[in-house]
């Protein structure tokens, strides 16, 4: 009895991490958005919050795997929160120094812990209960992501985007001396947010460090395989890390441009367009909700081939439609990419016993997509002039989702 009310508390506490770090992720299109210009930044530099942000995973995530193979699950978080608000604090010198390459600086350090946290609590929330309810478990605690997601547009579009920045034509009209006045307040505008953040973030790192966690051991679930790279032995690893790679790329455009695209291609101003992005996390978290509850009853793996397939057709009507049309097909397409990352984490993971600890940070590795699919998209609407056409990417990347649905069945309700 005692052991189940432990393991109900631990869950309860790493399940508030993944609004942590949803809440962190979601206020990157705001980011992007401001810097963009604050900075007059093309879509490509834009972007590189992006690639700032995920290139972490793909550094880290080796490391974050040795952490909890030698010191544990609690090691791995401790560590990944310190990094976080570390990460968060460098935001106060990035605005004072007025420098694009600080930003992406302290969003690279944040990032490193996210990584860290990811990996840890991503393949703890599965095996900290009944196995056969690990896909379900970690959709439920996804789902406090999507929760951070549809409240972090609207929060740090009231903070960040506090009012409507000044057109290219503007800035341009400017001194030198006026310009990099207006630089300056713009970027400054981000330090309150990130430093409350940072704050709360060390609270969380304290309540962790006195709170004692079970350590669950998957030494006697089998054998290791021999080095780290060993368990991509396991069919539905290797599929696993190269689907993410490409959902991972494709949710991070989806949502990380939703605000660029309000603008590009609707003229919408951010004080209007912020709403849409908390309605485009709003439908995500329920998309979780709703997906965990179908999980009941259908095997992840046809949901996961149901909802790719939708979002493809999605892809079709923002390519090829017009007007306020394809803003509502993009943001339907939030719903549908909800159950994507845990289900495919889950699938990835399962029967890799001994394994699954550096399976998970293989496929937390492979996040690396974030940083990639992004820019490559990016460089598509600046070459083309027209961000429409850049979703023919996310087309692509939801065709690999579908594909790795129907060719991993092993996973049934």
């Amino acid at each position: 009895m005692t052991e189940k009310k432990n393991y109900t508390f631990a869950i309860i506490l790493i399940t508030s991490l993944f609004f942590f770090w949803g809440f962190i992720h979601n206020l990157d299109p705001i980011l992007i958005k401001h810097l963009r210009s604050a900075f007059s930044l093309t879509h490509f530099q834009a972007s590189l919050v992006d690639s700032a942000v995920f290139a972490a995973y793909f550094l880290l995530a080796i490391p974050a795997g040795l952490i909890m193979k030698k010191y544990g699950y609690k090691a791995g978080i401790l560590t990944g929160l310190s990094l976080f608000a570390l990460g968060c604090f460098l935001f106060i010198p990035a605005a004072n120094s007025v420098s694009y390459p600080f930003f992406l600086a302290a969003l690279f350090i944040l990032s490193c812990g996210l990584t860290i946290l990811e990996a840890a609590a991503n393949p703890y929330i599965t095996v900290l209960g009944d196995p056969a309810k690990a896909t379900q478990r970690l959709n439920f605690a996804q789902s406090f992501n999507g929760l951070a997601a549809s409240i972090a547009p609207i929060v740090g579009g009231i903070f960040i985007l506090a009012e409507e920045p000044k057109s290219p034509e503007e800035l341009a009209s400017l001194s030198e001396t006026a310009k990099q006045a207006y630089i300056q307040a713009e970027t400054a505008l981000v330090k309150g947010p990130y430093l409350v953040l940072g704050l709360i973030i060390l609270v969380v790192a304290i309540l962790f460090f006195f709170t004692k966690l079970p350590d669950i051991k998957e030494v006697n679930e089998g054998e290791s395989s021999k080095g780290f790279f060993g368990s991509l032995k396991h069919k539905n690893v290797s599929w696993a890390v190269i689907t993410q790679f490409f959902y991972v790329g494709a949710q991070i455009y989806v949502l990380s441009f939703l605000l660029v695209f309000t603008e590009d291609a609707l003229k919408m101003s951010g004080q209007e367009a912020k709403y849409y992005a908390g309605l485009a996390g709003l439908l995500f978290m329920i998309g979780r909700f709703i997906g965990t509850f179908f999980m009941r009853y259908i095997a992840p793996y046809k949901l996961l081939a149901v909802y790719s397939l939708i979002s493809c057709l999605l892809c079709f009507v923002v390519i090829y439609g017009a007007g306020m049309i394809t803003l509502y097909a993009l943001i339907a397409i939030t719903f549908f990419m909800s159950i994507m990352f845990p289900t495919i984490f889950a699938m990835g993971i399962e029967n890799t016993g001994a394994d699954t600890k550096s399976a998970s940070s293989l496929i937390i590795m492979s996040i690396v997509g974030g940083a990639i699919i992004p820019p490559l998209a990016s460089q598509i609407t600046d070459i083309s002039g027209n961000i429409h056409m850049s979703y023919y990417v996310v087309l692509l990347c939801f065709v690999i989702v579908f594909l790795f649905a129907i060719n991993n069945k092993s996973i049934t309700k």
